[in-house]
């Protein structure tokens, strides 16, 4: 109904106001800690300093205040220089290898089997939290750096990331700043029927968007590789595309934020799992058709989010054997009532207020569209575009007039029948 429509906007007019005053924090944040950053270059210029911060300040504008803000702090290293190798079999981890002949890195090695000197991901961020400690006196002792503008209270020794709170408007920002090496890589091909469907320039945004690796520290003596601005940039390329594609996004996010969230929830869902969501929605729901309407737009999201809470596990998009969701089975069960029953009768939530959040813990779960929503769990061909045409149908949001793909999910609806 037109009311209903209206109540979509109005929900998500919220979250784009927040947006403008949010990226102003952001950049007010940026510019301290480019200013520490930039002292720390001087101090070892090993460590450089990286302007274009334009993918952290996307997510930022999208996701919720308390969410730490991920910051690379690039290396002066070639890293198609450096050998990769595994410290085990299975488990993504690798030492790199240096050049016998490079010097200038000694003191970030240590040898290796066969004394083959290794890059030790312990030392960088030593010398890293070491060089931030002392930028941060210069800094303030020269009044580059106003009081309040830093709190590095929370940097410590052995963690795998430097946590710095910075002023940003009237809550402080949360950075965790990380090393990384970066080099060239074969561009992931996911070998997924559709994984290139749905997405600006079909293979050629995957190819973009991975055909860097960036190693970051897992251990203080390994290095993995991380996917979080490959997500981002695929997040980016997706703006770009019409309909209401990252709206849904943001709505999802601000309903989650204010109603599905626990306090002190630590297995719970975050805005890198809805990430994962609107990923593999945006290759399930290839069609412009499919993004027309906020309401639709949601839709997708939310048929995508309830399989993976159903079945206790959500994908990674880029590594798909990888499961995101490590949530204790009552945690994810009753994360799984608060979203069906947004599902189910979205309008109760879809309000501006001040007050408590909508109870949802009166729900039952309907055992048949539960059951529904386990059969990728057990038959990974479920996992297609008909199948979530099917969730779609389920709660009659589901306006596609294409032939071939209703006839698919009229077909696909028989064998689920039987299966039930």
């Amino acid at each position: 109904s037109p009311a209903m429509v209206s109540r979509w906007h109005s929900y998500l007019s919220v979250s784009l106001s927040r947006e403008g005053p949010r990226l102003e924090r952001f950049q007010q944040a940026e510019n301290i800690l480019l200013t520490l950053l930039e002292r720390v270059h001087r101090s070892d210029p090993r460590f450089l300093v990286d302007y274009c911060r334009d993918l952290e300040a996307l997510e930022f504008a999208l996701c919720d205040d308390e969410d730490a803000i991920t910051l690379e702090v690039p290396l002066r290293v070639d890293g198609n220089t450096l050998r990769v190798r595994l410290c085990q079999p299975g488990d993504g981890a690798c030492y790199l290898e240096v050049p016998s002949q490079e010097a200038s890195w000694k003191d970030w090695t240590s040898a290796g089997a066969g004394g083959t000197g290794c890059l030790v991901p312990g030392k960088v961020l030593r010398c890293l939290k070491e060089l931030l400690v002392s930028a941060i006196v210069h800094c303030q002792r020269h009044f580059l750096l106003q009081p309040g503008d830093l709190n590095a209270e929370e940097l410590k020794e052995d963690v795998m990331e430097l946590t710095l709170l910075v002023r940003g408007g009237w809550k402080p920002l949360r950075f965790n700043l990380v090393p990384v090496v970066k080099r060239q890589q074969e561009p992931l091909e996911l070998g997924r029927r559709r994984s290139a469907e749905g997405f600006p320039q079909g293979q050629g945004s995957l190819r973009k968007a991975t055909r860097e690796a960036h190693l970051v520290p897992a251990s203080p003596y390994c290095w993995r590789s991380s996917t979080h601005l490959p997500v981002l940039k695929l997040l980016r390329a997706v703006g770009t595309l019409k309909g209401d594609r990252l709206d849904s996004l943001r709505l999802l996010e601000q309903v989650h934020r204010e109603e599905w969230r626990q306090e002190a929830q630590k297995g719970g869902l975050t805005f890198d799992h809805l990430k994962m969501v609107f990923l593999w929605s945006t290759e399930l729901f290839p069609s412009p058709e499919d993004w027309q309407d906020l309401e639709g737009s949601v839709y997708r999201l939310l048929v995508v989010l309830l399989c993976c809470l159903a079945s206790g596990r959500l994908p990674h998009f880029l590594h798909p054997k990888e499961n995101l969701l490590r949530g204790d089975t009552s945690e994810l069960g009753s994360l799984y009532c608060k979203v069906e029953s947004f599902a189910r009768d979205p309008h109760r939530f879809l309000r501006l207020h001040l007050g408590p959040p909508v109870h949802a813990d009166n729900l039952r779960a309907d055992p048949g569209l539960r059951a529904l929503l386990q059969l990728p769990a057990k038959d990974e061909t479920y996992w297609d575009t008909a199948y979530f045409d099917l969730l779609l149908s389920q709660f009659q949001v589901y306006r596609i007039q294409d032939h071939a793909r209703r006839s698919a999910m009229s077909q696909l609806l028989s064998k689920a029948l039987r299966e039930v």
